[in-house]
């Protein structure tokens, strides 16, 4: 069996006490092929070295290797914060008005690009399998082929993919889509990703899609699918049954005894949705005052690229909020609503989600949102909560037993929420139990297997000349 490369913006901690599942998934995948995890350490390099004659930290973790370099402050700047995090973010996420077309930045980003590849290049081995994650490496392959490397190559977009005449606003859209024809294999999170790359692709390129699955252009062709990013289910409802999970459910189900706890978890992103959901929230309460001192909305929102202007204005705007709606309708004995803006333990996440009745998880646009199959793992079956779900998370697409709304839509999220607070033990139940079998049948663990499957019969098609289909998830 080949050996697998991953290679990512940041590895993971495999020191972590509570990893996440993506991490789980992919080192269990690396433990069992033989590899190494490539990427960047988090650590940015002294002030007077130059970050392309470094040497590559490796470390051995049993049957892998994690392989780091450090950035430079510059590099830093313009790859990461620059057109990692104010062009590709904001446009794939639909926000033109928060983009930042500055031409260093695509500059760092390319040079960023080139030095993974220069770096990882000398650690490949003739028949390894390479797998890119994500919007900061998109030229990866690129940079890799045009220094010789002819392995199988696939990548996966962990965030939306945006239509067509968005995408075209990005100065050098064509180069940035281009270079996703140097992989063999281009994975997304749900179909309208797909459909919006394959529109692109024909638009602005006169790509033909041939077999629903393979698509032709730039002299090349490749094969997209769809695959659903899952979650480790069993593990996660482990984790709900341990100590810090029992500790977290048993002391908000006591402090709690006579609400309704409604429960938000996100990092501080303006793709998320906040404002628009505690001013349903506020609706909701207004609405139906019956719900006044009955229910709680619990918000955590942890901080998340500080240094991005926009994020410390959502920052202002989810104070000012929060602020007014416990000014206008708290009591002595009760606060509609406890704002908390750190991140929480990822050990006691368990027992808040099954202390609550319902979960909010209403972003503007999300490429998956995994909060959501985490609620579900995390629940008692026999007396679960409700799942409320923005139908623009990708996670739409499974999860259509969930309450699904609209998050512009202020009133209908409202009478939404309501609906989820009073809906009775039998439809909860059935309603969970669906959703349940959905995660299940599709967990981190088959998204893995699935898209390497996927990318080894892509390599051996390529050697045949004969293609087959890549499976994808409905």
């Amino acid at each position: 069996m080949s050996r697998l490369v991953v290679v990512s913006n940041r590895t993971s901690d495999p020191d972590s006490s509570a990893p996440g599942g993506l991490a789980v998934a992919l080192n269990d995948s690396l433990q069992q092929r033989g590899g190494i995890w490539f990427g960047w350490s988090g650590k940015l390099a002294e002030a007077d070295s130059d970050p392309g004659r470094q040497e590559v930290q490796v470390r051995e973790y049993g049957n892998m290797e994690l392989a780091t370099i450090d950035l430079s402050q510059r590099d830093y700047d313009a790859y990461y914060l620059g057109y990692s995090n104010n062009v590709l973010w904001p446009v794939f996420h639909y926000r033109l008005d928060l983009a930042n077309f500055d031409v260093q930045f695509s500059e760092g980003y390319r040079r960023v690009n080139r030095l993974f590849a220069r770096k990882l290049m000398p650690l490949l081995k003739p028949d390894d399998v390479i797998w890119v994650h994500d919007y900061h490496l998109i030229p990866l392959a690129t940079e890799l082929r045009a220094q010789g490397c002819r392995n199988r190559i696939g990548f996966f977009l962990h965030i939306p993919v945006p239509p067509p005449q968005i995408m075209a606003a990005i100065p050098e859209h064509e180069w940035l889509m281009r270079s996703l024809f140097a992989y063999d294999l281009v994975g997304f999170q749900a179909h309208t990703d797909v459909t919006h790359f394959v529109r692109y692709a024909e638009a602005e390129a006169n790509a033909q899609f041939i077999d629903g699955e393979r698509l032709r252009a730039f002299d090349r062709t490749i094969r997209v699918g769809t695959f659903p990013i899952g979650i480790d289910v069993d593990g996660f409802a482990q984790m709900a049954s341990d100590d810090d999970g029992l500790n977290i459910y048993e002391q908000m189900r006591d402090e709690y005894s006579r609400r309704k706890l409604l429960l938000g978890v996100d990092r501080l992103d303006y793709s998320k949705g906040l404002p628009q959901r505690v001013q349903a929230f506020r609706e909701m309460l207004d609405r139906y005052p019956e719900m006044r001192q009955s229910a709680t909305l619990i918000q955590i929102a942890a901080p998340s690229r500080e240094d991005v202007d926009a994020y410390g204005q959502l920052r202002q705007e989810m104070d000012a909020l929060c602020g007014s709606l416990n000014g206008d309708y708290g009591e002595l004995d009760w606060m509609p609503v406890r704002y908390i803006h750190r991140s929480l333990e990822r050990s006691s996440l368990p027992g808040l989600y099954r202390a609550s009745r319902v979960a909010l998880v209403t972003p503007l646009r999300d490429g998956m949102n995994l909060v959501a199959k985490e609620f579900i793992a995390a629940q008692d079956g026999k007396d679960p909560g409700v799942l409320v779900l923005s139908r623009f998370a990708g996670a739409a697409e499974q999860l259509t037993d969930a309450l699904l709304v609209n998050p512009y839509d202020i009133q209908g999220t409202a009478r939404a929420i309501q609906a989820a607070l009073t809906m009775p033990l039998d439809e909860r139940v059935r309603r969970h139990t669906a959703l349940l079998a959905e995660i299940r049948k599709h967990d981190v663990h088959w998204w893995t297997a699935s898209f390497l499957d996927a990318l080894d019969e892509t390599g051996a098609t390529r050697e045949r000349h004969q293609p087959r289909l890549v499976h994808s998830a409905a």
